[in-house]
């Protein structure tokens, strides 16, 4: 038995507890002493094996576990803060809103609501599970959830963006060609929301144009056609901060290897 399994055992076994006492202790404790904070990286094996069970026992208790990541979520940057052990819980919470949305349709819409909230949140580990919460969604209502996400991309709405960004640059999930396609979509509509202010400055901008400089090339690499227009479209504008994003984009074995040519030609455009 694998770490993941293992903990998918225990929590589950946590998790009959809790729906028998409602008492939520035993369940924030593992979370928390088995997080991995303080450290560069949490457990994600674990937040996915949260994430999974919450999910199953979701289709008989789906009230009881929406009201219980809803307390995880709620969990703030004061009383939990970047690295501390604390964190985890609002990072699972906010993965496994996610999941439940995914399974469960009545709570689809609400799912979405507050995955878009927390993406304002000042933590990146939250941000980072925000991006998970809409794979989780992704993976089984990938039309209507690519709709939803035009909904986030507003002006100077930047982390809202980079969530959108992040959420949809999953190699997996862009297998689908109507996936790779709705996700160039949606990043052509957050370069034309960069294109259309001067308002550059804020760090909210600057964590979008770092996301940017990344899940740009997954989605090229799964919809190359299209995907390499676009890229010679953005060096058209002529701007720095779209420049800047080509460049890093560039670089990514994943294009480098994939497809050489096309790269070449594009870093011949930007000298």
């Amino acid at each position: 038995m694998n770490k993941k399994e293992g903990h998918k055992q225990d929590l589950a076994n946590f998790l009959c507890d809790f729906l028998k006492t409602s008492n939520k202790e035993e369940i924030t404790e593992y979370l928390i002493s088995n997080s991995n904070l303080p450290s560069p990286r949490a457990n994600l094996e674990l937040a996915n094996a949260f994430a999974e069970v919450v999910e199953v026992y979701s289709s008989r208790h789906a009230d009881t576990l929406w009201n219980l990541c809803l307390r995880l979520i709620q969990i703030s940057s004061d009383e939990a803060p970047v690295n501390d052990p604390k964190e985890f819980l609002p990072f699972c919470g906010a993965y496994a809103v996610g999941a439940i949305g995914a399974v469960r349709p009545a709570f689809f819409e609400e799912a979405l609501s507050y995955l878009q909230e927390l993406a304002k949140d000042p933590r990146w580990r939250i941000r980072e599970a925000v991006a998970m919460g809409i794979q989780k969604l992704l993976e089984k209502h990938s039309r209507d959830t690519l709709k939803a996400l035009e909904g986030w991309i507003q002006k100077s709405k930047w982390l809202a963006m980079r969530a959108v960004a992040a959420g949809v640059a999953e190699p997996a999930l862009l297998r689908k060609q109507q996936t790779a396609r709705g996700a160039l979509k949606l990043h052509e509509k957050i370069f034309a929301q960069i294109l259309s202010t001067k308002e550059r400055q804020s760090e909210e901008f600057k964590k979008l144009r770092q996301g940017l400089g990344y899940s740009l090339s997954v989605v090229v690499c799964a919809i190359p056609k299209e995907g390499f227009r676009f890229m010679r479209q953005l060096y058209g504008s002529q701007d720095a901060d779209i420049q800047w994003t080509i460049r890093e984009n560039l670089k990514k074995n994943r294009l480098i290897k994939n497809f050489p040519d096309e790269v070449d030609s594009i870093k011949q455009l930007l000298k």
